[in-house]
């Protein structure tokens, strides 16, 4: 048997030999070669699989042309930058593919700099002073043997990395910030509805009505009003409902066309088994029976459920929009620590963004799911180490052997194919168990109650990259580590070793743990050539292809299934970000001990950098753009990386010193610096990086929206109301050519009538009505694939008051309702219970004028509200109302709004000095509606821009604010005339 010298010398714990690891990078590279061949050959065909977005898209933000030339993808891709892709495929995109451009820059800097700097002295070292017999090709090129003043050579290395890492990181965050304010001052951001509302979560019970949100905002003395508020409703299970009834449509529609395939009716009925388990037992039915009696069972339920939404119960969250995008980004900037009322405040995502499941949940459900959720983490990692054990194992071929009889012959008997398999195995068996750990990772993030697929992207990142570095790094390296202890402690039992020579042989462990994880570095060579071959697998999209294939001649593909397949994926951000972190993190812990690894990872991040490009580009779409809202999570994690690195170059120099200097510490600085260099980034870029920080020229020119506009027309609920009240229910929908088949396919009658489907924007398609008043749609070839212009109109921000109008009909106006949405003329007022307005500093009347006499027409866009209507009969000023005068408190009234006016002329409060508006603004002579006889109205004043305010006022002045007597029963605040939609 084999002396323990023997196995660590010739054979080294966890060490791929060179022919392993050439023959990996060999296969990959060929198989990745052939995969490239292929997708030229079928992307011109399959133009609905690889370039869905120029068929798709929104306006005219399609991508541009490719030819169908072999290679006609690329020039695209070369010539297309970043301006033009900011405008067609929008921040979170464009902040992806510059962080892929970051990587592939900056790892091709590390690696110039190991392979230039450190290869050629580990080389030198190696050769003349490590025996041949103790080396191999790739051990000459790493730190494994390296002692003395050489190793320090690393060491400055690692500095220079540092060095790096933080430069990049700081030259893309100030690009990404100069993006994310121009996104935040975009026509399509300032435009949404969602980007001027604020939600408010954990709301007391006391609170949990319209006038409760009204009266937290007004408890807080913020410097602008709402426009309109919104409680959310308890829906119950009725969201359970839709769902259920959506997918028994799938399913009856799936068994139709299978049982219908080929326009000719099967020889037998599908079935189904009730109750039974892996096909046994139970009770087989009818499929097309009982799917169509569980669609009638299911429409009837909901349609009762719907009938009692006026009488549930409010739920402990809601919204307030304010009057202008600014305004909320400043209200939700002051609140977002204070927790008025014990609640949270916070701008509101967009409502496509929102998992509302998670937020009707109460605290106690969202406790009881976090802690379940965190112990079935723990579950999930502790059985990751079954893997791990297998990927050890099947990296540690060459050493165990020497152990296992047919391992040995193999290995003597066929060397080549023994080497193809230690290179190959490993990294597939690891690629094959991470392709579920994301899946599994997002479903624990989501049952703990994530309240926004943004969020859960961000939590999904953050928990995945830790689980990967823990299990795939720390844990693996403790594995070989326990291989070297098992090969020492079987080595001296073969040679009959006594119990005390056994326990000081492992007295020498630690002195191999620096070869253990630097021999790792053969393994994650191997590593990467598998990694860039699945990007490039990725580009192809072979099993799409296959499986599309199989499903249509197989099975049928339905009406829906063609619908949702010609519709362009959405791109996970999360996994994408997580693969690219966690090579980034193995490529920084290698570059000063094995600096391959790091030219390995650049080569991956080159190749990942244009085929992300060519997806973005054409294939994937982003679910709901947030900005780059992922980008300050990854910088974090990639300098926790840097960290990690210089921790590793800590543990090498102590070992190799055996801690018996301080050596060790010149290793630490850099750590040092990171930390200071995150700090500096977050007082630095973070605060300008989440909150639109509004000039004084854009508070004045900000676009004012009345709380006229808001409240009339239902927007924050048509937009905030939970998606159950406005869903409408699946139609079945059938090939056309299949509808005269029905007639032998149901028994009794069947009539024909036209069936509305939302599906298709509410165009109305001949159907035909079985008996019990199922409709079945017949949809024509010509209709299949999604409409472009439905995809539009669907994928749009800016037209959703024009549609999904249902839930105005399901709310109840009951004013007696304490939740109820139906907002009473009186909410029209901020202070409603102290007499107050409640509508927004009006806009510059200078701009409504101006617009109306050039175009008469312009008045049906943007309306003016006439003072003496309904009940605007009441003064914009108080009689006596004095301006060089602060009005006294009633000390009976309750806190309300102040007059925007009065906020913006003493220059102590908010630190902005009296801003003068220009002599045009006091002219009365455009006014198209004057106000009425007996109205208080100063020529001087006339329609007042919006206030000038501060956004961040100083501490001192936040005081003075909310202690100033600067509120009283007058009636001092405007209605906005501008319509501004």
């Amino acid at each position: 048997m084999s002396t323990i010298g023997t196995i660590i010398d010739d054979n080294p714990s966890r060490t791929l030999a060179p022919a392993a690891v050439g023959s990996q990078v060999a296969l990959m590279s060929i198989i990745s070669v052939a995969t490239v061949v292929a997708f030229n050959l079928l992307r011109p065909k399959n133009k609905v699989i690889y370039e869905p977005k120029v068929k798709y898209h929104i306006g005219d933000k399609s991508p541009p042309r490719i030819s169908d030339s072999l290679f006609g993808w690329l020039q695209p891709l070369y010539r297309t930058k970043e301006p033009e892709l900011l405008d067609k495929l929008g921040l979170d995109a464009v902040t992806f593919l510059r962080f892929t451009r970051m990587m592939r820059v900056l790892f091709s800097c590390i690696a110039l700099l190991g392979c230039a700097v450190l290869i050629p002295i580990d080389a030198v070292y190696n050769v003349k002073n490590v025996s041949s017999t103790k080396r191999d090709v790739l051990s000459m090129l790493t730190i494994r043997n390296v002692q003395g003043s050489y190793l320090f050579a690393h060491v400055a290395v690692s500095y220079v990395i540092s060095g790096l890492v933080m430069y990049f990181i700081w030259h893309n965050w100030t690009h990404i910030l100069r993006l994310r304010q121009e996104w935040f001052r975009s026509p399509e951001y300032l435009e949404s509805f969602y980007a001027r509302t604020l939600i408010v979560t954990d709301v007391p019970r006391k609170y949990q009505s319209d006038e409760g949100i009204r009266a937290i905002f007004e408890s807080v003395q913020v410097p602008y009003p709402t426009t309109s508020v919104h409680i959310g409703r308890k829906v119950g299970r009725l969201p359970e409902l839709i769902e259920y009834h959506n997918t028994a449509v799938r399913e009856l529609e799936q068994v139709l066309v299978t049982y219908l395939r080929g326009g000719r009716i099967a020889k037998e009925r599908p079935t189904i088994r009730i109750g039974g388990f892996l096909g046994m037992g139970g009770v087989k039915r009818d499929a097309i029976d009982f799917y169509t009696a569980k669609l009638r069972r299911t429409e009837k339920a909901i349609e009762d459920y719907r009938q009692e939404i006026n009488t549930r119960k409010a739920e402990n969250h809601g919204f307030a929009s304010m009057a202008a995008v600014a305004y909320a980004h400043i209200v939700a900037n002051i609140l977002r620590k204070k927790h008025p009322k014990g609640t949270d405040i916070a701008l509101a995502p967009n409502p496509k963004d929102i998992i509302w499941q998670n937020l009707n949940k109460s605290t106690a459900e969202l406790v009881r799911n976090r802690l379940i959720g965190f112990l079935l983490l723990v579950l999930v990692c502790f059985f990751n180490t079954i893997p791990l054990f297998v990927i050890s194992i099947l990296a540690n071929l060459s050493s165990i052997s020497a152990y296992v009889g047919f391992l040995s012959r193999w290995s003597q008997a066929s060397p080549g194919s023994f080497a193809v398999v230690s290179g190959v195995l490993p990294p597939a068996v690891s690629a094959l168990f991470g392709f579920f750990l994301p899946i599994i990772m997002r479903w624990l993030t989501q049952f703990q109650g994530a309240q926004t697929r943004s969020s859960l992207d961000r939590a999904v990142v953050a928990r995945y990259f830790a689980f990967l570095v823990i299990s795939q790094l720390v844990i693996f390296t403790l594995i070989g580590v326990f291989f070297i202890a098992a090969e020492q402690v079987i080595s001296e039992i073969g040679e009959h070793a006594s119990f005390q020579q056994i326990v000081n042989q492992l007295q020498t462990l630690p002195a191999t743990i620096n070869q253990t994880y630097v021999d790792q570095a053969s393994y994650w060579l191997t590593f990467f050539p598998l990694r860039g071959f699945l990007v490039i697998f990725d580009l192809a999209q072979i099993l799409n292809l296959i499986w599309t294939s199989f499903k249509t001649r197989v099975f049928g593909r339905t009406p829906r299934d063609i619908r949702e397949w010609t519709q362009p994926p959405e791109f996970q951000y999360d996994i994408y970000y997580s693969n690219i972190l966690f090579m980034a993190t193995v490529a920084l812990v290698f570059a000063p001990l094995a600096p391959l690894v790091s030219f390995a990872a650049a080569i991956v991040f080159w190749i990942s950098s244009w085929v992300y490009k060519y997806q973005l580009m054409f294939v994937f779409i982003t679910h709901v753009e947030t900005g780059g809202r992922l980008w300050n999570i990854v910088v974090n994690r990639l300098l926790v990386s840097v960290i990690l690195m210089q921790m590793l170059m800590t543990l090498t120099i102590g070992l190799q010193y055996k801690f018996r200097s301080f050596m060790w510490v010149t290793t630490v600085p850099p750590i040092l610096f990171v930390v200071i260099f995150k700090i500096w980034l977050d007082k630095t870029f973070y605060h300008n990086f989440m909150y639109y920080i509004p000039s004084e020229t854009e508070l004045r020119q900000a676009k004012i929206h009345s709380s006229r506009s808001d409240d009339s027309g239902h927007r924050l609920e048509k937009r905030f109301g939970h998606p159950a009240l406005q869903s409408e229910l699946f139609t079945p929908m059938l090939h056309a050519k299949m509808m005269p088949l029905l007639a032998d396919v149901y028994k009794g009658k069947i009539g024909s009538d036209m069936a509305r489907l939302d599906e298709y924007g509410g165009q109305k398609m001949e159907a035909q009505v079985i008996e019990g008043g199922l409709r079945i749609a017949g949809i024509e070839q010509r209709d299949l694939e999604y409409d472009p212009a439905l995809y539009g109109r669907d994928r749009g921000e800016l037209d959703w008051d024009a549609r999904s109008v249902a839930s105005a009909a399901i709310f109840g106006h009951n004013r007696g309702d304490s939740a109820s949405v139906y907002h009473q003329k009186t909410h029209h007022y901020a202070g409603s219970m102290a007499g107050g307005r409640a509508s927004p500093a009006p806009s510059a009347f200078e701009r409504y004028a101006n617009r109306t006499q050039m175009n008469p027409s312009n008045l049906s866009a943007i309306e003016l509200s006439r003072l003496g209507s309904s009940v605007d009969h009441l003064p914009l000023l108080d009689p006596g109302y004095n301006p060089g005068e602060v009005p006294s408190q009633d000390p009976r009234a309750l806190p309300r709004y102040a007059s925007p006016d009065t906020m913006s002329r003493p220059s102590s409060r908010y630190g902005s000095p009296v801003v003068q508006p220009p002599p045009r603004f006091g002219s009365p002579a455009p006014l198209q509606y004057p106000p009425q006889a007996g109205m208080q109205y100063s020529p001087v004043e006339g329609y007042r821009e919006a206030p000038l305010h501060r956004p961040y006022p100083s501490r001192e002045s936040l005081t003075q604010h909310s202690s100033r007597d600067s509120v009283s029963s007058s009636n001092v605040a405007g209605r906005g005339g501008y319509r501004g939609y």
